[in-house]
């Protein structure tokens, strides 16, 4: 297993960033979703999925740990899209999340994966899975904090 990005969301990634980034529409936000990892299915078939219901349609569940509720990235939680002239790059980063007293119950994770949600309220029918990030977890009943990764989350070059 690695960290991908959904085939659904190639090319695409940046953009939907900075559609939310800007507010358009107002209410469109980035989601980080944990999954299971009992049934999780292989980043072969979890990578050609093309919403988040159909990432949760299989054997891939997302994590029902008491202390585990999604994560919903706003504007104002991200920063302007810029590329980083230097590399050739075009990188992406979302600030650490923090769960509180993630319990034991629900079991392990395995992935974290970030999602666009064109509104509040959109079904997971119309949310895209963007990227997908090994997270390999057992809850404990403390505080997990969640930084994707240090040079971002995406990075286009």
């Amino acid at each position: 297993m690695a960290d991908f990005v959904f085939n659904a969301a190639k090319g695409r990634v940046a953009e939907l960033y900075h559609r939310v980034r800007v507010g358009d529409p107002a209410t469109s936000s980035l989601l980080m979703v944990a999954l299971a990892a009992t049934g999780i299915e292989s980043d072969a078939v979890l990578r050609d999925k093309t919403t988040l219901d159909a990432v949760l349609a299989g054997t891939t569940d997302e994590a029902t740990n008491a202390g585990y509720a999604r994560k919903v990235l706003a504007s104002s939680d991200l920063n302007d899209v810029l590329p980083d002239l230097a590399n050739d790059a075009m990188p992406l980063d979302i600030p650490d999340q923090t769960f509180t007293s993630v319990q034991a119950a629900g079991g392990p994770w395995a992935k974290i994966i970030l999602c666009y949600r064109p509104a509040t309220g959109s079904p997971d029918t119309a949310v895209i899975p963007l990227t997908a990030h090994d997270f390999s977890l057992t809850p404990d009943g403390t505080t997990v904090v969640v930084q994707i990764d240090a040079s971002g989350f995406y990075r286009a070059v």
